[in-house]
């Protein structure tokens, strides 16, 4: 699989660097504001990982099933099958790791810059599998993920749970943490909101659900909820009734942001502000016997657990 030139070209003015023929790399604001000690993001806060030593990527750029309203990627030019060859994990994370240390030479200049962290960024100990696209689209994902252990490398993969054969297969090799992005809390708002480029959209939806309870006892396992006003910030009962399925270890209650191509298809006024955040959270809280745990005000973002453990916070 590849994408054409003029693609490449277009995501790169947008700060993408190309590692292969379909994977990319893209460094987060919150790796930036770690390096000059201006913040970190919610899953350092939340679990422990060390964002400036983080490299956000996907092995799946161009493929997606869904076309959410609240997606801040480039939409238009995924396709929602994988098509041609695929790159080999080692190529991938050899490639990913170089572009992306390359995107932070100038902090090694910069007075603000705190020197050990920069140091420290140019060996990346984890990978968060999300940047954009369908990463659960990539054929060798599980031997991506093997990969990744054998370098003492922490993933964290983000899918749209619109592959459920693709969690069965990587059941016996699973990332550090997995998260499902349950994006709606019935079938019809789902079809509203995410424009679905496969028939049985939501019947996979529901299948991942299954197959990620029965991951509960080998990874760290996650819901994600990524709440527009108006759009899918509703129904707490509904989104509990489905969490229930999948019984996960955490469950992430976020504001969708107005940034990238978002925009164009929603507006400020579809951000929700932080307590309307926690205020639905606390609902949602409620019919799933959690409680709050923690908060990251500036990211708009709530971490639920039935009761918090020690082990949440990873230590790298």
């Amino acid at each position: 699989m590849k994408i054409d030139d003029a693609k490449k070209k277009d995501l790169e003015r947008q700060g993408y660097r190309f590692a292969g023929n379909h994977s990319a790399v893209k460094v987060c604001l919150w790796t930036k504001k770690s390096l000059r000690d201006e913040g970190t993001c919610y899953k350092q806060r939340f679990y422990g990982i060390n964002c400036h030593r983080c490299v956000q990527m996907t092995p799946a750029l161009p493929t997606c099933t869904l076309r959410c309203v609240w997606c801040w990627r480039d939409i238009d030019h995924t396709i929602p099958k994988w098509v041609g060859d695929a790159d080999p994990p080692s190529l991938i994370i050899d490639e990913s790791i170089k572009r992306h240390t390359k995107l932070l030479y100038g902090f090694g200049g910069l007075d603000k810059a705190n020197k050990k962290k920069y140091d420290e960024a140019m060996k990346p100990i984890h990978f968060a599998i999300s940047l954009a696209g369908e990463p659960t689209m990539y054929p060798h994902l599980p031997e991506l993920i093997s990969e990744l252990k054998k370098r003492k490398i922490s993933s964290f993969l983000v899918t749209n749970g619109t592959q459920p054969e693709m969690l069965r297969r990587i059941s016996k090799v699973p990332p550090t943490q997995l998260y499902i992005t349950l994006p709606s809390p019935n079938e019809e708002d789902f079809k509203r909101n995410c424009s679905p480029l496969i028939k049985d959209g939501w019947k996979r939806i529901l299948e991942s659900l299954e197959v990620m309870k029965g991951l509960r006892k080998k990874t760290r396992t996650t819901i994600r909820l990524t709440l527009a006003r108006g759009k899918n910030l509703k129904d707490p009962q509904g989104y509990a009734k489905l969490i229930r399925i999948a019984d996960p270890l955490f469950v992430e209650a976020k504001a969708f942001v107005s940034v990238g191509f978002s925009k164009r298809r929603l507006s400020y006024s579809d951000m929700p502000t932080h307590s309307e955040i926690v205020h639905f959270s606390e609902e949602l809280a409620r019919n799933l016997c959690m409680r709050i745990i923690d908060e990251q005000p500036e990211s708009r973002v709530v971490l639920l657990m039935k009761k918090d453990l020690k082990k949440r916070k990873m230590k790298f």
